[in-house]
């Protein structure tokens, strides 16, 4: 819980996405469909402007009936972001998302991206932490635990 993003950052596989504010909803799904992410982030140059996620889709494209190869993310993505910074704990985040109720969590430092933490990789980190405990808790029980 008390583990910097900066190391979940840096145990994470693939490249953070991002597209510019005046590409469309159409192409924008295209690249979070392609490379299986839940969110692409906006950015102006290196600019953080916004994020565009699966929920954007849902409630402010296909909602509201708005066509998707006309409207650029701008118009659609969230603007109000909830930013992390990479010395920021698992236990922070996690009290971001749960109180925020977000998925996705773009961490900055001096106003740079390095990347996005997703409820998903948290709870991975967690349950990756579970287990190592109860194994050895496990071994310590079975008297396999190292002297």
């Amino acid at each position: 819980m008390h583990t910097p993003l900066r190391t979940l950052l840096l145990q994470k596989s693939g490249r953070t996405q991002s597209v510019m504010p005046e590409t469309t909803v159409a192409a924008a799904v295209d690249i979070m469909n392609t490379t299986n992410v839940g969110s692409v982030l906006v950015m102006d140059g290196t600019r953080l402007v916004g994020i565009f996620t699966e929920r954007d889709v849902l409630r402010r494209v296909v909602g509201k009936r708005i066509v998707p190869e006309k409207t650029p993310v701008s118009e659609v993505m969230t603007k109000d972001l909830a930013v992390m910074r990479p010395t920021s704990t698992v236990a922070d985040a996690m009290a971001v998302v749960s109180e925020k109720r977000i998925r996705h969590l773009p961490v900055v430092e001096e106003g740079r991206v390095l990347g996005v933490i997703s409820a998903g990789d948290l709870n991975h980190w967690l349950i990756r932490g579970h287990q190592v405990e109860i194994d050895h808790l496990v071994d310590y029980i079975t008297q396999r635990y190292p002297a």
